[in-house]
Parts: C-alpha cells; structure tokens; sequence
C-alpha cells in the first residue's frame, strides 16, 4: 500500500468524526433533506414550462394518489409515443419539442434533422487521440471527459447567448452517441482484447438506429429493434426540472458557466447509482431471481424470494427491489405504462416470452410485498427502469452502456432547461445551510496540541 492510501485509511475516521451531524437537528432546524419534506415532495426551487409531472390529485384539500402522468410542452407523452405512426421514428421530434416548445411540420423536421447531421463531426484525430487514449469501463467517465476536450475546440465556448447555447446544445445532442458508443469500442478493444468497431453514423437513419448500426459489428439491426430503443430515448428525454441532473444543469446555468461544463456536471450526477444506474441494477436483480428461483411460473415461489429480498436476505442485501417506487410517482409511472407494450413485442420476437412473465408477475406482486412490510405513504409501482434494462439486454448493448445511453436521450432536456435557466433567471441558485458547529473552540498553540 502507498504512503498515501495509508494516510487516507488511518485519517478516514477523523472525517468521520469531525463531520458527524446529530440527525436530530434537521428536525429542530425544520431542514428538508435531500430538499424533499418527510412525505417526498420536493422543495419549489423554480418554475419550467419544459415538462409536468403528476403523481396526486387534491380533490376538496385532500392529496390522493393517481396513476401518474407527464407531458411534454403540455402534450401527454403517451399521445406523443402513440403519435409515431408509419416508418416515423420520435426522438429527432421530440428533441425539437423540447428545445422549441412546438411540434414541427414536416419541413421544420427536415431542417432540424440536417442541422442535427450537420453537427454530427468530431474534430480532427478526436476520437484517436481523445477517446481512445485513456479507455475505461466506466463510459461516463469517457463520455464526461469527452464532453470537456470538445470545449477546447469551441472558440465560442463561454458565450452564453441563446443563439450559442442552441449552436453547442444541437452539436452535443448529435455526438453523444458516436462519443457514447466509441468509448464502449476503445475500452473492449484495449481492455478486453477484443476486435475495434469505428462506424460512421449514417445520414439516412435516425438518432436510434444509428446507435445500434454503430454498436454492432456486422452493422445489422431490425426495424423493430430501432423502433423500440427509439420509444425508450424518447421517455428518458426529460423528466421535470427536479430531478438531480437536471437541477444540476440549472444550479451550474445559473453560476454563468459554460455548456460543457454544465453539461459535464450533469453527466456526472446522472453516473451516480442512485440517479441514473438503476436499470443496472434491475437486470443483476433479475438474473439473481432467475437463478435462484427453480419455477419462474410459481406465485408464491418468487413471492417468497422477493420477501428475502426485502429483508436484506438475498441478491445484494440492501433490503430494495430495484425498479418499483418513484421519487414522484405514487401508483403508477406512465412511462413504465407506454412502455411496456414495446417491451413485449420485443420479447415475442426474440423468444424472451418466458423471461417477460416473470418481469409482469414481479410487476404485479412486488407493490403487495412492500407493502407488507412497510407503510408506503403514495403507493408503489414499477418505473420506467424495470423495463428499460431488460430491453437493453434484448437488444444486447453491454451494461457499460446502459446509463449512457440514459444521457443520450437526457441531453435533450438538460439543454431545454439550460436555455429556459438563461432565457429567466438572473441570479445565481445558492441554497441556505445552518452552521451547528461549536463557535467556543479556544485556538491552541502548535506546541501544546
């Protein structure tokens, strides 16, 4: 062990100490942790005309939980998914509702998609020298670093004008996913010994089977797997102001910084397991119960494994059943409704009809299982994560991908909150913290310490 990892391991329990904080004071101090109150409701920072939530209705001044709902610029996503009719795909669309505010006709979509191909170049030897000079299995690490070279090649980088911001926010929506998935090719070539795939996105397709083209060796994917990854970035495009990545694109928006360093911001707190990493997690909980349970039919069978779950007896003992809750949602998240039925046409088609019944059955019992535990103030209900991973899995992009491609579809709304932040807001978002340090401390002397 290094001088230094041996300091750090020896010192770790003064942090320890001297950062410990008497969890009673929130309560005295009336703090809302996590800027949430103790029924989950977040704290109104801000205002947004980007998109809505709605998880309760108040009927008479009572809160009462209901199916949830969202909307985009005021539409209903599911009429916006349900929308895509014919050879149509929907995130160049709905990327445009976003940014825009309204749905294009056919000639605005047009250029919006040659503005979106215009952009999609990276500069000169970047993917040489940038991306494939430090590979890592983390690509949202590569994906962030990426993210802040390009500023180096922007000689605009800090103007903060809207027509520069559209300009950088259009650019980065086109290359996250070469960034994405060549940061995937560079770190199973140099780390797992495997062969090197550099394909050129392709002007003909769309946003999401240029990905998969990209991904594959053989280039090869079907209509029906584009259509289905393409409905799964439309409903991770954006999800309120709220959310952690979200609230951070604002907060570093408001300080006056650049798109690429708030955009690398984003993207790191999206990394995080607790914000953007949960389909991984559904799809090594799947596996688990797979394993061990022998009839993925028997009721009762998986309705005693989930139990163990539940209890810190199983898979990873945190005691969580990962893919059912919502921070907002109460009794169901309507991405996770829309979703569903693309799910299942997939499985059909991929022979994963048995693996599908054992995702609905677990749908179904898991909000019983909880709640017999524990008391769940708004109900509970399977989000838009319990399927996604297992549709990534369908369509065979490596875990390594699976919060990456999360970004590829938020980048579009991080970018439509960063210009609504610019376009209002003159302050900078600095929230208050209650000092409960001991102020009475006598400063001693270095030789009597």
């Amino acid at each position: 062990m290094k001088k230094n990892e041996l300091y750090c391991e020896e010192r770790a329990n003064l942090c320890r100490e001297a950062d410990a904080i008497d969890r009673t004071l929130f309560d005295v101090y009336g703090v809302q942790r996590g800027l949430r109150d103790k029924n989950g409701n977040g704290v109104l920072a801000g205002l947004t005309n980007i998109s809505r939530i709605e998880a309760f209705k108040v009927e008479d001044g009572v809160k009462t939980p209901c199916d949830g709902k969202l909307w985009y610029r005021g539409i209903d996503v599911i009429d916006l998914v349900n929308g895509f009719k014919g050879k149509r795909f929907g995130f160049e669309e709905i990327s445009y509702l976003l940014l825009f505010g309204k749905l294009p006709d056919n000639e605005e979509l047009i250029k919006f998609r040659e503005a979106l191909w215009d952009a999609c170049v990276l500069p000169r030897n970047f993917t040489r020298d940038v991306i494939m000079k430090a590979p890592s299995s983390d690509i949202m690490n590569s994906l962030t670093r990426s993210v802040l070279t390009l500023a180096s090649y922007d000689k605009n980088c800090s103007d903060t004008s809207i027509e520069n911001v559209l300009r950088q926010s259009i650019s980065l929506i086109s290359l996250f996913p070469m960034l994405a998935v060549y940061g995937y090719h560079a770190y199973n070539h140099y780390e797992n010994n495997e062969s090197m795939y550099i394909h050129r996105p392709s002007k003909k397709y769309s946003t999401a089977e240029n990905l998969l083209m990209m991904l594959r060796p053989d280039k090869k994917f079907t209509e029906l797997e584009a259509r289905v990854l393409d409905i799964a970035l439309v409903l991770h495009m954006e999800h309120g102001g709220g959310n952690n990545s979200t609230f951070t694109t604002r907060v570093v928006t408001s300080s006056g910084s650049d798109t690429y360093s708030v955009i690398a911001a984003a993207l790191s707190s999206l990394k995080g397991p607790r914000h953007g990493g949960a389909n991984i997690k559904v799809v090594e909980m799947m596996k688990d119960i797979e394993k061990n349970v022998s009839d993925w039919t028997n009721e009762d069978e998986v309705r005693n494994y989930l139990t163990k779950i539940l209890n810190k007896e199983a898979f990873d003992k945190k005691g969580l059943i990962y893919g059912m809750g919502h921070a907002v949602y109460s009794l169901s998240d309507p991405r996770a409704r829309v979703f569903k039925g693309f799910v299942e046409k997939l499985a059909t088609d991929k022979g994963r009809e048995k693996d599908f019944a054992l995702y609905s059955m677990i749908e179904r019992i898991a909000p019983e299982v909880i709640a017999s535990k524990s008391h769940i103030y708004k109900g509970v209900s399977a989000n838009v994560d319990f399927y996604s991973g297992f549709v990534y899995s369908m369509l065979e992009i490596p875990l390594e991908l699976y919060t990456p491609i999360f970004a590829i579809a938020r980048i579009v709304g991080w970018s439509a909150h960063r210009i609504e932040e610019l376009n209002n807001m003159d302050k900078i978002i600095r929230p208050a913290y209650k000092a409960v340090i001991n102020e009475d401390r006598p400063y001693v002397e270095i030789e009597d310490r």
